[in-house]
């Protein structure tokens, strides 16, 4: 282990954050690191346990907990303490895709399940988020992040569709294997929601660059602009390849049921839209300033939202539908473009601020948190921006304009045996609102790639699988569709979900393309 008595000696100490009023100014991370001596310590804090739960992504009560790549976490801690900053990284690299994004958007499944943040020994989980980040980074700054080229290469060709985390992982994983890895993206930027749904803040997009830079260097190709259903042939492409990868994500939002809504003309957006119309406008303002070595001001930011795609945010009030990460993202780049309130509506209780006992760790808490969009909302306006047991009834418009919307309070009771949602009486309000973003989640993958190649959909709108798994597979039905070498994973086949899962199952899918690969050369001999 790292050092024996290094859980008692330090406390826990995560990387910093810049004030509230000072991050709101722009669209920067805002994540200072520690130096590297306290660093260390965090990485001594690790207890090397005999049954590591944060390493285990092992299902209790119905429930995961764990890392879902199995990463070597007390391994690479103990490096990270004794100054073995490549055999770090090496370890890290072992299960991990690309440390460099989770080390920044990953909500921290293995802390949650580290044992040294448990009841019994209550001091704090280790800072695994935190130490992963600046293993990887560390790899890039000194030179250790090199292309890596297969040195034999099967003569396989492998389609993977959609350029999000799962399909970078898969892609990246047959790539090192020895197989030529062609990447279909429909925008003209890899990275999914890595890149148009994430926000600036919470990863700037030239780390997704420089990942993908690696990644032709060590010779995957990658088309952009390229929408394989419509402008892309699948039967070309199944023609072409010999194994194919979905990996186009579940982007289908869910609509907003309200009276009303058909009237509006304008200011009325999803989330996902919102998301990927500021990062592109974010991208363009900084293109345009960089060679002048200047940042651009969110003033600039909001003028080209306006102007290129129609949205106005600036002097707004503005009314968000969905209380979860997505939500989140909505409220903090709003405050950025400077509206005049935000307000967060979401449809379930206010979580407990402790655990409840039927939510016991190691498993996921379903407490309370502060994520940094209400913090700046709480800074700027005075107020959390979030009301909960809320829901849109009516959306009020002028000559297609949205004025305001009509909320109610709501509750889930049992009727007849069913879950049902309920309005309460009485509960009535009329809020202000020139912007409406709806953040209300996904209801599965755009059927139409998915169509092209005739697999088929599940009930809940995601990419069917059949056949046995592996014993690490995310997924108890594999990733092999019912259409011969083809294969789905991430979200378009497990449904909406976190960056860390989605590469796990590119990870295992690409696995179960090997495996396929393997047998018919065997068989061909």
């Amino acid at each position: 282990m790292a050092k024996p008595t290094g859980f008692m000696d330090y406390k826990r100490v995560e990387n910093g954050n810049v004030a509230p009023d000072v991050r709101i100014a722009n669209f920067k991370e805002f994540h200072p690191k520690l130096d590297e001596k306290a660093r260390l310590e965090q990485a001594a804090r690790c207890m090397n346990c005999g049954v590591p739960m944060c390493q285990s992504a092992i299902r209790l009560a119905g429930m995961v907990t764990g890392c879902p790549l199995h990463n070597y976490i007390p391994e690479w801690n103990d490096a990270l303490y004794n100054r073995q900053f490549d055999m770090a990284a090496w370890r890290l690299l072992k299960t991990s895709s690309f440390p460099e994004f989770t080390g920044r958007v990953c909500p921290a499944l293995c802390e949650k399940a580290c044992n040294c943040g448990s009841p019994v020994v209550g001091e704090g989980a280790v800072t695994v988020h935190d130490n992963e980040l600046f293993i990887i980074e560390r790899a890039f700054e000194s030179g250790y992040m090199k292309p890596e080229i297969p040195a034999h290469r099967s003569g396989k060709r492998i389609a993977v569709i959609g350029a999000g985390p799962s399909g970078l992982a898969c892609a990246d994983w047959l790539n090192r294997r020895g197989h030529n890895v062609t990447v279909y993206e429909r925008e003209d930027k890899a990275g999914g929601l890595l890149m148009y749904g994430i926000p600036n803040m919470k990863l700037d997009k030239k780390y997704v660059d420089r990942r993908i830079e690696l990644m032709k260097q060590e010779g995957v190709e990658f088309i952009f602009n390229a929408d394989v259903g419509k402008d892309f042939s699948a039967q070309r492409i199944l023609f072409e390849f010999d194994a194919v990868a979905l990996c186009c994500g579940a982007k289908k939002a869910r609509s907003l049921a309200a009276a009303g809504i058909d009237k509006v003309e304008f200011g009325l957006v999803f989330a996902v839209d919102f998301l990927k119309a500021v990062t592109k406008s974010v991208l363009a303002t900084t293109a345009a300033l960089e060679k002048l070595n200047i940042t651009p001001s969110n003033t600039q930011i909001a003028e080209v939202l306006l102007e290129k795609y129609g949205i106005d945010v600036a002097g707004k009030d503005v009314i968000i539908v969905g209380g979860g990460d997505t939500g989140n993202d909505c409220c903090g780049s709003s405050i950025r473009l400077g509206c005049k309130s935000v307000t967060q509506l979401e449809m379930m209780p206010c979580p407990p601020v402790e655990r409840a006992p039927n939510n016991p760790w190691p498993q996921w808490p379903k407490t309370l948190k502060v994520d940094y969009g209400a913090e700046e909302s709480i800074e700027k306006f005075g107020r959390d921006p979030r009301i909960y047991e809320t829901t849109v009834k009516e959306v009020i418009s002028e000559n297609g304009h949205i004025t305001a919307v009509r909320t109610v309070e709501v509750e889930f009771k049992t009727i007849d045996g069913k879950r049902q949602l309920v309005e309460r009486e009485g509960t009535e309000k009329t809020l202000p609102c020139d912007l409406l973003l709806v953040a209300a989640g996904f209801v599965g993958c755009e059927e139409y790639t998915a169509q092209a190649f005739g697999a088929e959909l599940g009930p809940r709108g995601t990419v069917s699988s059949v056949g046995e798994a592996t014993p690490e597979s995310a997924s108890p039905n594999g990733y092999a569709t019912s259409v011969p070498k083809v294969f789905t994973a991430g979200d378009m086949h497990r449904g909406q979900s976190l960056v860390v899962w989605a590469i796990a199952e590119g990870r295992e899918c690409a696995r179960q393309i090997d495996y396929m690969l393997l047998q018919n050369l065997t068989n061909n001999k």
